[in-house]
């Protein structure tokens, strides 16, 4: 094994297969910041151009895209409350803050930091874990994905500051997430009529709408610009270099938001947006201090940041061992292996090895060489935060409703995007959370075609269900993410009471 890791190495040092990691990482990043574009659309883009090469050259190229688009996502994400890929929606929750108080340099620096850190965590989980690849994945069943997905929405929900309002945007997300065709009962619900609903809401319009549409409202109403403190003169590298250091300041939070994105990722299905949220929904409720969170705590950036770069390791689990993508960019990358020859199965590992561990290290070099682009042109990228709105919030309204249009090239999304957008301003003007109803629309899906699963697996006997160790384990965790809000004020209460 390490004499193919050492082959890959010096495979990717060569001048051209430099070059086209190069080129994979900086298309990654430019269509990471673009809104609704990210890591698919450019794999759909650049696949015809892989005809000619070889399949290592490939695998560089795709290698360097997927590395480093979440990275260029997390910079909209906190400069201007629009994720970039609907991973780094997240990120929003803290980062755009942070933004908001003069501190875009510290909020980009932790970000870029926990990234490329995340993503080499990832990379080294993917070469531990491909020789048991197999009982990783089939670890997991119908029963222990419903829980899961019960886990991220229970514990964002229990942890909101206004429990009721949490539960009715989750509730409000669940519904959006139910909008459209049924897959197991075969009909369509809550459509009105409307063709373009049949196949449900796609999360990328909603996400534009809810954060970039929806910020870019609030702006017109408030004026000025997005930065509220701090001087556009002296914007300098102080800021990111103080956001590394909060990043290792942190690490504990790297290595738990990694190991979330890592296990994650091999779950076919699931993608690096449920990670993301599910690694800040467990750093919020592991925390001891919470007020800051959704206020500019750094934590709120790192930790989903370091899963979704560390989740790409554990997709490319199914994906080359059995052929089973887990995301829309996995499956267009799966094509990228069939196109050249790759037949992704067990025996993929065995007879491919040195071009296994060149994709690996192009996508461990892919997301150091994006942290490091990131970061030397961030003092210029935090200028946009001092932009009067005047001009900011029409340009950013345009490119957001592109990228909506751009995913799909359908009117529909467009709207969708307009609407999420007014919803998203009277959610904010009103106090509702909006990180509930997103957590909610991701893992709504998910947990109603588990559920569903399960129900059928067990003829409706859902005790049968306690037999299956992962579902008793998230369960347990269900239960104290709910019961948290209840010892946290008996914990305090009983210290002001000695106080």
């Amino acid at each position: 094994m390490f004499d193919s890791v050492f082959t890959a190495a010096s495979y990717l040092a060569d001048g051209m297969n430099l070059l086209f990691l190069l080129l994979g990482v900086v298309v990654g990043v430019v269509f990471g910041i673009i809104p609704g574009l990210g890591g698919a659309t450019a794999i759909a883009l650049l696949l015809p151009l892989t005809f000619g090469m070889q399949a290592e050259q490939a695998i560089t190229l795709m290698g360097g895209v997927m590395g480093a688009v979440t990275i260029g996502g997390s910079i909209t994400a906190i400069l201007l409350n629009t994720p970039g890929t609907a991973p780094n929606a997240a990120t929003c929750f803290d980062g755009y803050p942070l933004t908001r108080k003069g501190k875009a340099g510290v909020a980009i620096g932790a970000a870029v930091t926990a990234s490329s850190v995340g993503g080499v965590i990832g990379a080294l989980i993917l070469i531990m874990l491909l020789p048991v690849a197999k009982s990783i994945i089939l670890f997991f069943g119908p029963p222990a994905y419903f829980m899961l997905a019960l886990l991220g929405l229970t514990a964002l929900t229990a942890a909101s500051s206004n429990l009721l309002r949490g539960l009715i945007g989750a509730c409000l997300g669940l519904f959006i997430g139910f909008v459209g065709y049924d897959d197991l009962g075969g009909v369509t619900r809550y459509t009105g009529g409307i063709d373009y609903l049949w196949d449900g809401l796609s999360i990328v319009p909603v996400l534009i709408g809810l954060f970039a549409i929806a910020e870019m409202l609030k702006l017109y109403v408030d004026g000025g610009t997005i930065a509220k403190s701090g001087d556009m003169d002296s914007v300098g590298v102080s800021g990111t270099l103080e956001g590394i250091k909060s990043a290792f300041r942190h690490f504990k939070v790297i290595l738990s938001g990694s190991a979330i994105g890592s296990v994650i990722g091999t779950v076919p299905g699931v993608g690096g947006t449920v990670a993301s949220f599910l690694s800040y929904s467990f750093t919020l409720q592991t925390s001891k201090n919470k007020e800051e969170f959704g206020k500019g705590d750094v934590r709120g950036v790192i930790a989903p940041e370091a899963s979704n770069n560390a989740k790409d390791g554990g997709a490319l689990i199914p994906t080359l061992a059995f052929g089973i993508p887990g995301s829309a960019e996995m499956a267009l990358f799966l094509g990228v292996l069939v196109l050249h020859g790759m037949d992704p199965g067990p025996m993929l590992l065995l007879e491919r090895e040195f071009t296994i561990f060149v994709l690996i290290l192009a996508l461990l070099a892919a997301t150091v060489a994006s942290g490091i682009i990131v970061l030397l042109t961030a003092r210029y990228l935090i200028k946009v935060t001092y932009i009067d709105t005047s001009i900011l919030i029409p340009s950013v309204i345009v490119i957001s409703l592109v990228g909506a249009y751009a995913l799909h090239n359908s009117i529909g999304d467009v709207f969708a995007a307009a609407f999420f957008g007014v919803l998203g301003y009277l959610m904010h003007r009103f106090d509702y959370p909006r990180i509930t109803l997103v957590i909610a629309l991701v893992l709504g899906g998910l947990m109603e075609r588990n559920y569903f699963q399960t129900s059928l697996m067990y003829r409706g006997d859902w005790s049968k269900a306690f037999g299956d160790t992962p579902f008793v384990i998230l369960l347990g965790l269900v239960v104290v993410a709910l019961l948290m809000p209840m010892i946290s004020k008996a914990l305090k209460r009983k210290t002001g009471q000695k106080a």
